[in-house]
């Protein structure tokens, strides 16, 4: 029986036991280009802070080519974003040069 304990445990241990695991945050230096804000049904849920950001974000009206350049349109977008002021994805602050990952 207490070999049967020690193979459960070790599987518990293994496995997160079912305990809550934090999700990490996603790459934001990857989130650029065409982006449509949502009301619903977003990629990403991101709360506008005036400081301690994850990402710095530009926007801009053409070549969204860059990590934190961020052109907002109305259909075909890159990433659909909704903006929350609770339990967000991760936080951006807008600025009018650097934009990037913070």
């Amino acid at each position: 029986m207490r070999t049967m304990s020690s193979v459960v445990l070790i599987l518990i241990l293994a496995f997160g036991g079912g305990s809550a695991i934090a999700a990490d945050k996603p790459d934001v230096s990857q989130i650029y280009g065409k982006i449509q804000l949502v009301d619903s049904f977003p990629d990403y849920k991101v709360k506008v802070v005036d400081s301690f950001a994850d990402l710095h974000v530009q926007l801009v009206t053409s070549f969204p080519d860059r990590a934190g350049r961020w052109e907002i349109v109305d259909s075909f977008p890159d990433y659909k974003i909704q903006l929350v002021d609770s339990f967000p994805d991760f936080t951006i602050k807008y600025v009018d040069s650097f934009p990037g990952p913070q």
